[in-house]
């Protein structure tokens, strides 16, 4: 990597270490770490929620749907435009005013509030186990990007610079550390992909005339998708928006329900169709270049043997020159940085306060607990570096992660906000199988009826569960 790129990657780094011990003087309470002291605005929140979303999963991942099957990839985020308006209508109000009247700084707090400490302490621990993975799965999805960018970088290596960059700014500022720096980072994404990589890879492979000529018509229309597929993602993608951790933090740290609405309604239309949209065209992109032999000098000659994910960074790497191969960099590791700062903080969140509250809490003073709340974040971050030092697949992770909080805390949630007749006890037992079937359908490799995602059998398991336990047990909070 030339000296100049690496000089801006660094100040980049810099920047985000800054923004990070900047808040550290700031926050005076765990309300100021966890979710912003409840003033943040909707544009800061918007762009919050988005890059937390899209992150760097996602980046990386349209890439490779782009690469695979052009621009009906774009309809996996359309998933998500969807539910961040359903949230936005249906979620928002309850939760908004909630957690106002009772100081909610977690997910798993509103379990306890509608069905009882029980209930409450095992989706803290799902959701905890469940962003630890998330955790890992974007240290290693920066980690693979790095080490497939810059030639002279091993995987570990990268791992532990990535992690540790996260870990560290994100120990120190909390919420709004994440925030404001989602923002910057969402910034730079935006204008990387606006202004250098888009243009640039339009140019090198050929432009329209190269596209056509290359690939099949198929990659240029939005029907070449099926619709189990289009389901699969819907299952998997919309619940999160009811059941994420770090969704609600920033419904809480908004300064009132209007603007956390305004946020959720800015979020989706930045996932789809602008983020979307651009996602897949960048992994169209590679796809050509792939296809007219630009990756063979790289050693990736053989396009049918080529991981579809790798396109996007090769594609970078061979047409950037030196000063703005550090800018794209910057802004794909702030794409992945903005999911893993993130997903620490809420998996932080959840043990301090759901798991191991009761005992952290004890006769200790807002700065005390504040301390306890910064060593636990470094504690949990450390954990997840670890476990992607282990890892090498990150859809796997993310998969297994995803599976483990929807399939056992969709249900439980809807029947909270909606269902007069709430039980603890179906609740309890809703969480165990649904998430327990997604995983054993998953780990089992078993071919599910009509092509369908393991997540819809374990959610209707967890559906399934829930209605008998509450016509049978009765429950008295």
């Amino acid at each position: 990597m030339h000296i100049i790129d690496l000089t801006i990657f660094v100040i980049y780094m810099l920047v985000m270490l800054g923004v990070g011990f900047y808040f550290l003087r700031k926050n005076k309470s765990t309300d100021d770490y966890y979710v912003g002291g409840r003033s943040m605005g909707s544009w800061h929140v918007g762009l919050s929620v988005v890059a937390t979303d899209v992150g760097g999963g996602f980046s990386i991942g349209l890439g490779g749907l782009g690469f695979t099957m052009g621009i009906s990839g774009s309809w996996m985020l359309f998933t998500g435009l969807i539910g961040a308006w359903l949230a936005a209508v249906f979620l928002i109000p309850t939760i908004s005013k909630l957690s106002k009247d009772i100081n909610l700084l977690t997910f798993p707090q509103v379990f306890g509030h509608f069905y009882d400490k029980k209930v409450a302490l095992l989706a803290g621990i799902i959701s905890a186990v469940g962003y630890i993975g998330f955790t890992s799965s974007q240290i290693l999805a920066g980690a693979k990007l790095a080490s497939a960018s810059f030639v002279n970088l091993d995987i570990n290596s990268a791992l532990v610079i990535m992690g540790v960059i996260a870990i560290v700014y994100t120990v120190m500022g909390g919420m709004k550390a994440v925030i404001y720096t989602d923002t910057i980072q969402w910034i730079i994404l935006m204008s990387g992909l606006i202004f250098i990589g888009i243009p640039m890879g339009y140019v090198a492979i050929g432009g329209m005339e190269a596209i056509r000529e290359t690939l099949g018509s198929e990659f240029l229309a939005f029907n070449n998708i099926g619709w189990q597929t289009f389901v699969n993602w819907g299952i998997t993608i919309i619940p999160i928006w009811f059941v994420g951790m770090t969704l609600y933090q920033r419904i809480y740290s908004c300064r009132d329900e209007n603007q956390a609405k305004k946020a959720w309604f800015i979020a989706g239309l930045f996932e789809w169709p602008i983020m979307a949209l651009m996602g897949v065209m960048l992994g169209l992109f590679s796809r050509v270049a792939a296809e007219q032999g630009m990756f063979a000098s790289l050693g990736y000659g053989d396009v049918s043997v080529l991981d579809a994910e790798l396109g996007l960074p090769l594609l970078l790497r061979s047409i950037l020159p030196v000063g703005l191969m550090g800018l794209m960099m910057s802004a794909y590791f702030s794409a992945i940085m903005s999911t893993a700062d993130s997903c620490l903080m809420a998996a932080s969140g959840n043990l301090l306060t759901d798991v191991f509250g009761k005992w952290l809490h004890i006769n200790q003073s807002d700065s005390k607990v504040l301390r306890s709340s910064q060593w636990l974040t470094l504690v949990i971050g450390v954990l997840a570096l670890v476990l992607a030092l282990f890892m090498t697949d990150v859809l796997e992770l993310m998969l297994y992660s995803y599976a483990f909080m929807v399939s056992g805390l969709f249900i439980p949630i809807i029947a909270a906000l909606f269902w007069n007749g709430r039980n603890g006890n179906a609740a309890f037992a809703s969480m165990l199988v649904g998430g327990s079937t997604t995983l054993i359908l998953i780990l089992s490799g078993v071919t599910l009826p009509l092509g369908l995602d393991a997540n819809i059998y374990g959610i209707l398991g967890s559906l399934i569960t829930y209605i008998i336990v509450n016509r049978f047990v009765s429950f008295n909070k």
